[in-house]
């Protein structure tokens, strides 16, 4: 089937959406302008119910079928914020905000809901109820989280909910998507070492803590050999140092700050237990006090498997069931539609984005093409999920 008519009548105006999000990017949970620009959007396709404020920034559109018979609700979600990096992509719609831009495609996720949410208003040519849901605060704010915790789901209960996000050098107009745990846990670690100061001409009237950083990161980087099952997918990753502030005092203290992914919740409990007894244990055989502040953030996003298959199904039915697979590769990047699905039965899909620059580079840019496929997708899924029969 390809890409629908109703997109190739409405693609100048979605293009021309997402190129004035893509100007105007903002972070986290301050995506005010994002999210006014959304609700007058659905407001003037005539969606039936618009709600703003869910989460801080959250909209949230009802859409009602012609019929109702199913009963069902579905729940469709879009990511709306962008990212702390200075764009060098040269576009003629780069970031007119200096160390924010649209560096993941949440530009491109917003404009293709939008899309399928203004044909499904227009149309009604479902069975049941679709909420469109725009989220805030996905990088590494939990977004998600925090509309569930606003009653995004109690206002609305849903049967099945669906996420989409694009994935670069994948061709334009191919899904992907997998059964079971398919993005990582989202942990991060905060590390301490404490001694104590002194002259570095006279190390033996101090504490000193590097002996006990340079043990711990020794520790740490072996963990992953030889404390978890290699065939348990996993990483442990430290990414910054700070302490000291000149060439000759040793300093009280050193901190690190790093990150833990995994896809098994036992794996990702194995390793904060191990990590706070090499980080203690270590630091004491050197005389210094180590301390770990470890702090879950996004869980593992598991797809559920009939929802798997629904998802693949509707992607064939657009795109030919040549240019879909079911067994898509886990990924340790984390994604925090994890906790709707820990919510309610559902799947995350993935859409080509053509050759391009990987994800958070600044030379990243979502692929206008790859609009017409997924909001494609969209009505599709809404049809077959809500045809009355289902």
């Amino acid at each position: 089937m390809a890409v629908e008519n109703w997109v190739s009548r409405e693609i100048e105006a979605l293009t021309a959406f997402r190129h004035d999000l893509h100007e105007n990017p903002e972070l986290l949970y301050e995506c005010n302008r994002t999210a006014e620009k959304v609700a007058a959007a659905l407001r003037d396709a005539g969606v039936d119910e618009v709600a703003e404020g869910l989460g801080k920034t959250g909209v949230v559109g009802l859409i009602r079928g012609k019929t109702n018979t199913s009963g069902k609700t579905i729940g469709l979600r879009a990511d709306m914020d962008a990212l702390p990096i200075l764009e060098a992509t040269s576009a003629p719609y780069a970031s007119k905000v200096p160390g924010k831009m649209h560096a993941c495609g949440h530009d491109g996720h917003t404009t293709m809901l939008l899309g399928a949410a203004k044909h499904l208003a227009e149309t009604r040519a479902f069975d049941g109820t679709v909420i469109v849901i725009f989220q805030p605060a996905e990088e590494g704010g939990a977004g998600a989280d925090a509309m569930i915790k606003d009653g995004m789901f109690d206002r609305w209960p849903c049967d099945e909910v669906y996420g989409m996000h694009n994935m670069p050098n994948m061709p334009v107009g191919h899904f992907t998507l997998a059964p079971g745990p398919s993005m990582g846990a989202v942990d991060m670690l905060n590390i301490r070492i404490k001694g104590r100061g002194g002259h570095a001409a006279q190390p033996h009237n101090t504490v000193d803590p590097f002996p006990a950083l340079a043990g711990i990161i020794q520790a740490i980087h072996g963990l992953s050999a030889r404390g978890v099952d290699p065939f348990e997918s996993h990483v442990v990753s430290l990414c910054a140092v700070e302490g000291g502030f000149t060439h000759n005092v040793i300093p009280d203290e050193i901190s690190l700050i790093g990150t833990v992914r995994t896809l098994d919740e036992g794996v990702r409990d194995h390793i904060e237990k191990r990590l706070r007894t090499v980080i203690t244990q270590i630091a004491a055989g050197h005389g210094c006090i180590g301390e770990l502040d470890y702090d879950r953030s996004y869980p593992v996003l598991i797809n559920h498997p009939d929802e798997t298959r629904f998802a693949a199904e509707a992607a064939a039915k657009v795109t030919g069931t040549d240019n879909v697979s079911v067994d898509m590769v886990p990924t340790l990047g984390g994604e925090d539609f994890a906790f709707m699905l820990n919510k309610v039965p559902g799947a995350m899909i993935h859409v080509g984005n053509g050759p391009s620059a990987q994800l958070h580079n600044p030379a990243y840019d979502f692929n206008d093409e790859v609009i017409g496929w997924g909001a494609s997708f969209w009505g599709q899924l809404v049809r077959d999920r809500l045809s009355g029969s289902a």
